[in-house]
C-alpha cells in the first residue's frame, strides 16, 4: 500500500474506531446508571465498550499473522490504561478513594487473570487450560457483581454484607431505581450494532495500515503494537476513566480500568490462543508480562492505602510507563 494513501487511511480509521467506542461506552454507561446498576457492574460493561478497538485490533494482527503487532497492542493496552486511567485521571481528580474490599476483589480476579494469560503466551499452560482457569475465576466475580449484595445479606453476617456492598460501590436505594422503557432498551441497542460495525472497519484499517506503514519505514512491527496501536486504541478507555474519576466514581473507575486489561488478555489472547497460535517464548515478552504485573501490583498497593492515590502516585504510574516505553525502543 502506497505511503500516500496508507497514512490519511490510518487517520480516517483511527477517528472512526475512536468515535464509535466512545458513542458506544457513554452510551452504555447512561443505560446502567437509570437502572441503578451498581459501580463495579458499570465498570465492567463500560470496560467492555471502550475496549473494542484494543480487542478488534489484537485479533486482526493475530489473523493476519502479525502476532507481535497482537501481544504488543494487548500488553500495551494494559500498560498504558494503568498510567492513563489511573495515573492521569488521580493528576486531574486530585485523589482516588474506594473502598478495601473493592481493591481485595477487584485486584485479585486482575492479577490472577494476567498471571493466566501470561502462563498461556508464554507455553506454561496449555490454551484450553487457561480458558478453563479464566472462568472459574470470572464465574463468581461476574455473579457478585450481578447478585452479591442481596446475596450476602441472605447467607453471611451483616458485617461481610456490607463490605460487599461497599466492594462493589451498590447504589442507594437496590431495587428502586426509574423504570426503564422498552424504547430506550432499543434506542441503546440501535446505538450499539452500527457502532460495533464501525469500531470493526475501524480497527481492522488501523492495523492493515500500521503493519504496512511500519514495514515501509522497517520500523520492527513489536512497536507498532506497543508503542501506535496500544495507546490509540487505549484512547477511548482513558476518556471514560476521566470522566469516572471527574465524577469522584472511584469503584467504577478501578472496575473499569482492571476489567478492561482483563478483557484485552481474555479475548485478545487467551481465547484466540484456542484456534490461533500466540505463543512467544522471547525475553521481551517475558519482560513485558512482568512489568504488567509489577505496575498492576503497584497500582493496587496505592489504592489500598487508606487515604487513597493522589497526584504523587499518578506520577509515578506515568513514570513507570514512560520507562515502559523507552526500555521498548532500547531493545529493539
Amino acid at each position: 500500500m502506497p505511503t500516500a494513501l496508507a497514512i490519511p487511511l490510518f487517520v480516517a480509521s483511527l477517528a472512526v474506531a475512536l468515535v464509535s467506542a466512545a458513542l458506544f461506552a457513554r452510551t452504555l454507561d447512561r443505560l446502567g446508571v437509570r437502572i441503578g446498576l451498581p459501580e463495579a457492574l458499570l465498570g465492567l460493561l463500560t470496560a467492555l465498550a471502550a475496549d473494542c478497538p484494543e480487542i478488534v485490533s489484537a485479533v486482526v494482527a493475530l489473523i493476519k499473522g502479525a502476532t507481535s503487532v497482537s501481544l504488543g497492542v494487548v500488553v500495551g493496552s494494559n500498560v498504558f490504561n494503568l498510567a492513563a486511567m489511573l495515573g492521569l485521571t488521580v493528576l486531574l481528580a486530585g485523589r482516588i478513594r474506594l473502598p478495601r474490599e473493592t481493591v481485595v476483589i477487584e485486584g485479585g480476579v486482575g492479577v490472577l487473570v494476567t498471571l493466566i494469560a501470561g502462563g498461556v503466551v508464554l507455553g506454561v499452560v496449555p490454551a484450553a487450560a487457561g480458558v478453563v482457569l479464566i472462568a472459574c475465576v470470572l464465574a463468581p466475580y461476574l455473579l457478585l457483581l450481578a447478585r452479591g449484595p442481596r446475596i450476602a445479606r441472605r447467607l453471611f453476617p451483616e458485617r461481610i454484607g456490607r463490605g460487599l456492598t461497599r466492594a462493589l460501590g451498590e447504589r442507594e436505594h437496590w431495587g428502586h431505581h426509574e423504570r426503564v422503557e422498552e424504547a430506550a432498551i432499543w434506542k441503546l441497542v440501535a446505538v450499539m450494532v452500527p457502532a460495533v460495525a464501525l469500531i470493526v472497519l475501524g480497527s481492522t484499517g488501523m492495523v492493515e495500515t500500521a503493519v504496512s506503514l511500519a514495514d515501509h519505514w522497517d520500523v520492527p512491527r513489536t512497536l507498532v503494537g506497543v508503542l501506535v496501536l496500544a495507546p490509540l486504541t487505549s484512547v477511548p478507555n482513558a476518556y471514560t476513566g476521566a470522566r469516572l474519576g471527574l465524577a469522584n466514581r472511584g469503584a467504577a473507575l478501578v472496575s473499569e480500568t482492571l476489567n478492561s486489561n482483563t478483557l484485552n488478555l481474555v479475548a485478545g489472547a487467551v481465547v484466540p490462543a484456542l484456534v490461533v497460535s500466540v505463543v512467544s517464548l522471547t525475553t521481551e515478552t517475558k519482560l513485558d508480562f512482568a512489568w504488567l504485573i509489577v505496575m498492576t501490583v503497584v497500582s493496587l498497593l496505592m489504592l489500598s492505602r487508606s487515604r487513597g492515590m493522589g497526584r504523587l502516585d499518578g506520577v509515578v504510574l506515568i513514570g513507570l510507563f514512560v520507562a515502559f516505553c523507552v526500555v521498548e525502543v532500547a531493545r529493539t
